[in-house]
């Protein structure tokens, strides 16, 4: 198969925008992409969009009517939260098949206010005093509460995520939330569902993302290579039986399974990365995927945030962007800006938040529902 490259990536600054379109804010990244990469809509070949609340509604259409309606297929994916990185797959496979050699991939998202979760399951099941509540923040507080008992991790060291996020944040123009917030604020803000208070939940936010992908021998066609992002490994996986599985996603095992994967694919390590940008869409998720993306061992990842490891300036800066918790979470554009930080931080231009010498990256998304499977996707970057 050919070797596929990032040649064009970028984002909207994610945070409300009321006044707007789906289309349009997808239309806007998508153009933000295509003037990074020097070229425009008649040099694509094909539109991967992934969008999640108007999934039903040909988003990637409406997106061509905005920018230019040049005939070409589109791909219209819907994944939870994996929506994004799964269009910016296929869009890559396409290209590695040899489908294509220029590719758009749009990720795009206009999220209401309040709690994701809890509108019911087909098989008639309820959660209420089974599992205490479906909706996301409950789900991720037992997978926190499940590592405080079998590890000992306190409150406080996930509240700590929230502080290195946040503070992550104040560096990043595009992201939503742009403050620091002290331990103590964090540990005292309004609790949502135990261990998670409201300021180590995600922010539910507007946003679009959008990269071009090339083939290798399009990029040194178009003279590209040089701020170009090489895609070692693309890896997906869906939820696999556990005990847990019928219940609850089992986001533990699902990412274990994909990033196993992508490691192998790739053909490096953990050890081999200088940046992350994983899934926390709420503290304790963060701290569970340092242990599942193999940064550390089993049971470590409450010394690894204790130790600053995490932080920018430590041994593996992870969410230099922000993360989820500041940056935003919309779900549809989330995978491809995951892929935006790391591209930036691989070309040496992400400014004051910067990873110093960053050669290889890795962005993760996991998401699902109570009683209906889960998706995650590992991507792993190299500086062409």
């Amino acid at each position: 198969m050919t070797e596929a490259y990032i040649v064009g990536i970028d984002m909207i600054p994610f945070g409300r925008y009321p006044g707007r379109t789906v289309p349009e804010l997808g239309a806007e990244a998508a153009l933000l992409a295509l003037d990074d990469a020097g070229l425009g809509i008649r040099d694509m070949q094909a539109l991967y969009c992934g969008n999640l609340m108007e999934a039903h509604l040909m988003v990637g259409q409406r997106i061509l009517r905005e920018i230019g309606l040049t005939g070409i297929p589109v791909l219209n994916t819907a994944n939870a939260c994996a929506t994004g990185a799964t269009a910016f797959r296929e869009g890559l496979i396409a290209v590695k098949a040899g489908l294509h050699d220029l590719v758009l991939v749009v990720g795009v998202e206009q999220m209401g206010r309040g709690l994701l979760g809890g509108n019911g399951r087909a098989d008639g099941f309820v959660e209420e005093g089974v599992l205490g509540s479906s909706t996301m923040p409950a789900m991720f507080a037992q997978i926190g509460v499940e590592h405080a008992r079998k590890y000992g991790t306190t409150f406080e060291q996930f509240a700590k995520v929230a502080v290195k996020n946040h503070h992550h944040s104040t560096m990043n123009p595009k992201a939503m939330s742009r403050r620091e917030t002290p331990l103590q604020e964090v540990m005292e803000s309004e609790m949502i569902s135990w261990p998670n208070t409201k300021l180590m939940c995600s922010i539910n936010v507007d946003g679009a993302a959008a990269a071009v992908i090339a083939s290798g021998s399009a990029a040194r066609r178009l003279g590209l290579l040089g701020r170009a992002v090489r895609v070692r490994a693309s890896e997906m996986t869906s939820g696999p039986y556990t005990p847990q599985e019928f219940a609850i996603p089992d986001f533990n095992q699902v990412t274990r399974n994909c990033v196993r994967a992508a490691y192998e694919r790739a053909g490096v390590g953990p050890d081999a990365l200088d940046l992350v940008e994983l899934h926390d869409c709420f503290a304790t998720a963060e701290l569970v995927h340092y242990e599942n993306l193999g940064l550390c061992p089993d049971g470590g990842a409450g010394r690894m945030i204790d130790s600053g490891e995490t932080a920018l300036g430590g041994r593996i800066p992870v969410n230099v962007s922000g993360g989820l918790l500041s940056k935003g979470h919309p779900l549809g554009a989330t995978g491809i800006a995951n892929l935006y930080e790391v591209a930036t931080h691989l070309r040496g231009a992400a400014g004051d938040r910067q990873v110093e010498g960053a050669r290889i990256g890795l962005t993760h998304v996991v998401g699902g529902t109570p009683g209906r499977g889960s998706a995650c996707v590992v991507h792993i970057l190299e500086k062409a």
